[in-house]
């Protein structure tokens, strides 16, 4: 039984033992709605019914995924698609599950995006970490084609489909789409200047549509069951459900699949075990490594965790990596951590973002070592606003977001390290 008292709808190996088999992935209706898209429907039909499902990408930006599909360039051919499975966000471990336990469901809907945009080659892109991960996909869509699930003239019609899998080298910034596409190319893995964006210029020069692992998996109930039972999930303008990645400071970290509008609370207390020891708490990043910090107030631990809803509380939604941070943490430590992460990271492509994180992790170092000044404070949240707005892609605008939002969120912090260097 889910952690949603329904059957899962992404997590579905924890109800059906050895899904991640062919023929029981068929024997539970795998398969049927890619068969339904390529005999009885039209491409656009297929795009038609996501974009009325309100599925939002969910890889972090939370773009509405059928609108990115209608945006393919029907002028240029030919057209591909590209999974992202770049899982490299701090905190994030979503993607993995599925490809490992349910990967039939994202390879499935994997195939209708590629029938809805009319592409005959798709890519699975993997982080180089995830080689283990690239071998049991190799092996599913090897069980696809001699299944006849896969090929050329699928289910007798004209439509023909092939899927391949991807290793990059482990960067972080290949998780954005226009510098996986460059990896894929062969290219030094760095962002691409948009516009034009890859709807219309994309790998190869051809139109792609990019989507996040956890979006996909979600095509296939949607096309068997229709939009209107996909929004019986979640709120009016965050439908669906989402697995909220839970980790940091809580008894039962893991992932969790719940309906869009779930408050903070409910995940760290009810599904989570609360805190370890019985601490309260600190902090909350929403988005892993890349979110800002939340101070964990009342009001914003019942905060739904929805598109719509986090913002007001001073952060994003993005992957639903939600990191959180016990009363036992100076954030002047975690900012160290998080500045370690995106310096190393970073591509170098841009000045702001190869200067600035070089600089911030040296000031945090110095503050987080108790050999800072009050001026230092100060020069860090100078050196961040100066990156701000000025990056080539969002890489450098994340590395600021949990610096900036803990200078002034949780400033004690800071003056009592400070203070320690006296």
């Amino acid at each position: 039984m889910s952690e949603t008292s329904n059957p899962y709808v992404l997590l579905r190996h924890r109800d059906i033992q050895a899904i991640h088999q062919l023929d029981v992935y068929r024997q539970n209706g795998g398969f049927t709605a890619f068969e339904k898209a390529v005999t009885t429907m039209q491409p656009g039909a297929v795009v038609d019914v996501v974009k009325a499902s309100g599925l939002r990408g969910r890889g972090g930006a939370g773009f509405p995924t059928g609108m990115k599909w209608s945006f393919i360039d029907n002028k240029n051919w030919p057209h591909y698609v590209v999974a992202n499975a770049d899982e490299s966000e701090p905190g994030t471990f979503k993607d993995r599950e599925i490809m490992e336990s349910n990967p039939f469901q994202f390879l499935e809907g994997l195939a209708i995006c590629a029938f809805a945009v009319q592409a005959n080659a798709a890519y699975v892109y993997l982080r180089g970490e995830f080689w283990q991960v690239a071998k049991i996909l190799d092996e599913k869509i090897a069980e696809m084609e001699r299944a006849g699930l896969l090929g050329d003239k699928l289910f007798g019609t004209n439509y023909s489909l092939h899927l391949y899998t991807h290793l990059g080298a482990g960067a972080y910034i290949c998780g954005e789409e226009t510098a996986l596409l460059e990896s894929m190319e062969g290219k030094l893995g760095q962002p691409r200047l948009r516009p034009p964006f890859p709807p219309s210029y994309g790998l190869f020069g051809k139109p792609t549509i990019v989507n996040n692992v956890e979006t996909l998996a979600n095509v296939p109930p949607i096309i068997e069951k229709g939009a209107d039972w996909y929004r019986t999930y979640g709120t009016p303008k965050s439908p669906g459900v989402k697995i909220f990645s839970l980790s940091g400071c809580v008894n039962k970290p893991g992932n969790y699949e719940l309906p869009l509008g779930t408050t903070f609370r409910e995940l760290i207390y009810t599904y989570g075990g609360g805190v370890p020891e019985g601490k309260k708490v600190k902090a909350i990043m929403p988005a892993g490594a890349s979110s800002s910090l939340i101070v964990a107030t009342e009001q914003a631990l019942d905060t739904p965790m929805d598109y719509e809803s986090v913002p007001n509380v001073g952060a994003q939604l993005g992957s639903a990596s939600v990191i959180i941070v016990d009363e036992s943490i100076s954030v002047d430590w975690l900012i160290n951590k998080t500045l370690h992460f995106f310096k190393h990271e970073s591509c170098g492509k841009c000045t702001p973002c190869r200067e600035g994180t070089y600089w911030m992790l040296n000031i945090a170092e110095r503050i987080h070592e108790g050999q800072a000044s009050v001026e230092d404070v100060d020069l860090l949240r100078n050196v961040a606003n100066q990156i701000k707005g000025k990056c080539f892609c969002a890489l450098g605008e994340f590395s600021i977001e949990a610096v900036l939002s803990g200078l002034e969120r949780f400033p004690e912090d800071f003056r009592i390290a400070v203070q320690s260097g006296d």
